[in-house]
């Protein structure tokens, strides 16, 4: 029986990925449904990132000093290089000053 049920999990996969590409064959021009698919992946991207960012360190609060460099920084228009290890400092200076108090 288990496979039946990876057969029909493996075609529903397989149709959800198909049936966009068969169904839609011109360019989608509506702008509204245009800007709508030009955000999903950072949305998506979002919100696989940011639960793992408050559970990734000791304590919520050093992974939000984390998160609140990172955003600062990123908005300044900083390298991916310089905001990850900004935050990452940021994260471990705030929990060594927890460990302190």
């Amino acid at each position: 029986m288990i496979y039946a049920y990876i057969f029909v999990m493996a075609g529903i996969t397989y149709l959800i990925r198909m049936l966009p590409l068969t169904l839609i064959q011109k360019k989608i021009s509506n702008i509204y449904i245009r800007s709508f698919l030009y955000y999903i992946p950072y949305a998506c991207l979002t919100a696989m990132t940011f639960p793992a960012i408050l559970y990734a360190t000791k304590s919520p609060v050093s992974a939000l000093a984390g998160f609140a460099v990172a955003i600062l920084l990123a908005m300044k228009k900083k390298s991916l290089v310089t905001v990850a290890l900004f935050s990452c400092g940021a994260v471990f200076a705030v929990e060594r000053i927890m460990e302190m108090l």
